[in-house]
């Protein structure tokens, strides 16, 4: 919300939580920045989408409520800016494309790195083929934490629990559940709200190669991989994985999970096989990053830099590329400027479900554990029923549904 407060051609009037003291805070936080008192504030978001001179609003609620808030807001005439990552299923991410489209709504997706210049020169340069033929691509991630207490205790004061769940079927509530620290916290990591850091965090470098690849990340493509799991505690995503992809052009891609254990501990098996190999290569890394190998080079890209191999790629011009992607230099400005020019954003809905279709196949065959082949213009596996029924949206608790 910080991010729209700064923005001059925006203005926050609204505020909406079930969490009672959060709601206060971002109140506080708004009228404090105006020096007034106009702020409202809601604890049904269905009462502020009623609100006529309200045009856009972001959309950072737990997991399981991305999808079902954002349809509503379409459907109430409002664009959105969608805290990633999208559905619990793909057909949430299907409905909520199949929406914007139909009411022509700007969308933007949290996958802000590519609103950073590094990320969108590093994609420039792969496109414009600086680096030859694009071969592979290596993708690695933060893991889902293990662990975490199941004791049932009652839902914190100021909470409204049975809103919190929302489409979700009705379990008791834990500790830790919705817990503040985000080393503590357990619905990240729990697969009844979220996938987990497959989606939750692995979104955004692969929303990076997707945007670097292009079109070569289209065609039938194979995955295949292998996930850990763990049933003792409450979160049960998956804290590592290694998948392997093929695309139908021929380029490869691993994707990549990294232990993290959080403030509960790491599992002592989880390990990151690749870890030394990519160091070295690439010169540096961190425990998020996207890397682009071709038949003339590398380009590997995180949030706290680029590296390059030849080097001299740093020095090329922007402006003389011939294949130039949506600059933004500011997500948030971005999506407002959209919002009043109505032209697409530098992630738009298509873009979105692309890269988080992704994320979603790749938990798919670590769960299932088989390979399997997607067909990204069909949008379905072939000859695998099994894995195709999981696509379909989960059954949601009335009154809600897609």
């Amino acid at each position: 919300m910080g991010n729209f407060l700064n923005l001059k051609n925006a203005q926050v009037v609204a505020v909406c939580d079930v969490k009672k003291d959060q709601l206060e805070a971002a109140q506080r936080a708004v009228n404090g920045h105006y020096k007034n008192s106009d702020c409202a504030v809601y604890d049904d978001f269905r009462e502020l989408l009623q609100r006529k001179d309200i045009d856009a609003c972001l959309i950072a609620t737990p997991d399981h409520w991305h999808v079902p808030a954002s349809l509503h807001a379409v459907r109430s005439g409002k664009d959105v800016y969608l805290e990633k990552p999208m559905g619990l299923t793909l057909e949430e991410d299907w409905a909520l494309r199949r929406e914007c489209q139909h009411r022509k709504a700007i969308f933007q997706f949290g996958t802000q790195q590519r609103s950073t210049r590094i990320f969108r020169l590093a994609c420039e340069l792969v496109r414009n083929g600086y680096i030859g033929t694009l071969k592979h691509v290596n993708v690695w991630a933060p893991g889902s934490s293990p662990g975490g207490p199941m004791n049932v205790v009652p839902p914190p004061a100021g909470l409204n629990y049975d809103m919190w769940l929302g489409p979700a079927q009705v379990k008791p509530h834990t500790q830790d559940l919705c817990s503040d620290d985000g080393g503590r916290k357990t619905w990240w990591f729990r697969s009844d709200y979220a996938l987990g850091f497959i989606a939750g965090w692995g979104i955004h470098p692969i929303d990076i190669a997707a945007w670097g690849a292009g079109d070569l990340f289209n065609g039938p493509v194979t995955v295949d991989g292998r996930g850990t799991f763990y049933s003792d505690g409450a979160c049960d995503t998956a804290t590592v994985w290694n998948i392997g992809f093929t695309f139908g052009s021929g380029v490869t891609m691993k994707f990549v999970g990294v232990p993290n254990g959080g403030n509960r501990g790491s599992a002592t098996c989880d390990k990151w096989a690749e870890e030394q190999e990519w160091r070295g290569r690439y010169r540096r890394i961190t425990s998020h990053g996207t890397a682009f190998e071709g038949t003339g080079g590398w380009i590997h890209v995180d949030r706290e830099g680029i590296n390059l191999q030849p080097e001299g790629l740093i020095d090329q011009d922007p402006a003389k590329f011939p294949i130039k992607l949506v600059a933004s230099s500011n997500h948030a400005g971005n999506f407002v400027d959209s919002v009043l020019s109505r032209k697409p954003t530098v992630c738009p809905i298509e873009d979105s479900v692309f890269s988080d279709s992704l994320c979603h196949i790749s938990e798919l065959a670590i769960r299932l554990n088989r390979k399997l082949v997607w067909d990204p213009r069909k949008e379905k596996f072939e000859d695998n029923e099994e894995a195709n029924l999981r696509l379909r949206a989960r059954k949601m608790r009335a009154p809600w549904k897609l």
